[in-house]
């Protein structure tokens, strides 16, 4: 059984972009759009979530500032992309979602339902079963002691009781077979170490896929995989959205990746939204200085190879007990006074394009990178 490789689908391979010229990522041809019912709303909202964590103790104690008044929205049948540097406050936002760690401020809505209503162990289990999370790696998130049809009909068992013994394993054959893992009836009777790292992310995929998700959590499902795998697993994410009407909220610091998959895309930066807006949009025109510096850092094997000194200029930013103003000012050459003293609000700046920054503008193209 063997992975996708590079030369039967369109490499999301990127381009740098050089002076005076915009991104040209590739896309997945024949790419599907989500069209969700008029008038229907948004799948999943976010309203000025935040996570805090207590770091040190005594004299020393200090707040760490994971995530900072993160308000965002996932459509029905959408691939949502959060994108940003590591430590920018993406797992946590998914740990959240997927209800591991509790907000210290803020509210999460599923369909126009406040979560922090829940209150039964039903209503929570059905939360779990709509929103399920595929974690980054493959092999520590399944029981190497079992067979891997434990995971999946374990969960047809909790989260879809009516099905019978048989049902369930009838199920799972297809499920498997759903994810690419063929044939499905055989790689249920292997143990997780007689697959290959993709075959693995897949039971994931396919563990998640049992219970009839209306949203799954990828965090960084392909990072830990071969660059000739991760292909098969992007796909098969798009598939997923347009066959199975699944939403996704896909979790990665590859920005090439996030263009090959998503419909919209959401940077983070230090904890807070920095930029959202469709893809395409965002990358071919970027209004934040940090977007465009991710943007102008993915390689070019075509480039000169060259090193910009405005590139290494500032410091990490600053999550443990922050002032206010922009957590980018230290990095930024167009930060102004009032970037010093107020933190930049999100604000749209196009049609379904918003930024948080104090001197970007719509009809500007400012080039900080």
């Amino acid at each position: 059984m063997t992975e996708p490789t590079t030369d039967q689908v369109a490499s999301p391979a990127a381009a740098k972009p050089q002076s005076g010229r915009s991104v040209t990522l590739r896309k997945r041809p024949g790419r599907r759009r989500a069209s969700p019912a008029a008038g229907a709303g948004p799948l999943l909202t976010t309203e000025g979530l935040t996570r805090h964590f207590k770091i040190g103790g005594g004299l020393h104690r200090r707040t760490l500032h994971a995530v900072d008044d993160v308000s965002l929205s996932i459509g029905a049948g959408e691939i949502v992309a959060l994108v940003g540097e590591s430590g920018s406050g993406k797992s946590t936002i998914a740990r959240l979602l997927a209800r591991i760690y509790q907000p210290t401020s803020g509210e999460i809505f599923l369909q126009g339902r406040r979560l922090s209503a829940i209150r039964s162990r039903a209503d929570l289990l059905a939360y779990r079963s709509d929103v399920p999370m595929v974690f980054q790696d493959p092999f520590a998130s399944i029981n190497p002691v079992f067979r891997v049809s434990h995971g999946v009909e374990r969960s047809l068992k909790l989260h879809r009781p009516e099905l019978s013994r048989a049902e369930r394993r009838a199920e799972a054959v297809r499920i498997f077979e759903v994810v690419g893992l063929n044939p499905g009836a055989e790689v249920l009777e292997r143990f997780p170490h007689e697959l290959s790292g993709g075959q693995r992310q897949r039971v994931g995929f396919a563990q998640a896929l049992a219970m009839r998700p209306k949203l799954i959590l990828a965090d960084e499902p392909v990072s830990m995989l071969d660059v000739s795998i991760r292909i098969g697993l992007l796909n098969l994410m798009t598939k997923l959205r347009d066959e199975e009407g699944v939403s996704i909220l896909y979790i990665t610091h590859d920005i090439a990746s996030a263009r090959y998959v998503a419909d919209r895309l959401v940077v983070m930066y230090a904890g807070q939204i920095a930029e959202s807006g469709p893809v395409e949009d965002v990358l071919a025109r970027p209004r934040h200085p940090y977007t465009q510096l991710l943007v102008s850092a993915v390689p070019d094997p075509r480039a000169e190879v060259s090193v910009g000194a405005d590139t290494d200029r500032g410091e990490p930013p600053r999550v443990i007990d922050p002032v206010p103003g922009c957590r980018f000012r230290w990095r930024c050459p167009l930060a102004e006074q009032v970037c010093h003293e107020v933190t930049p609000p999100l604000r749209q700046l196009l049609p379904d394009h918003s930024a948080a920054c104090h001197v970007a503008t719509a009809d500007a193209e400012l080039k900080a990178f």
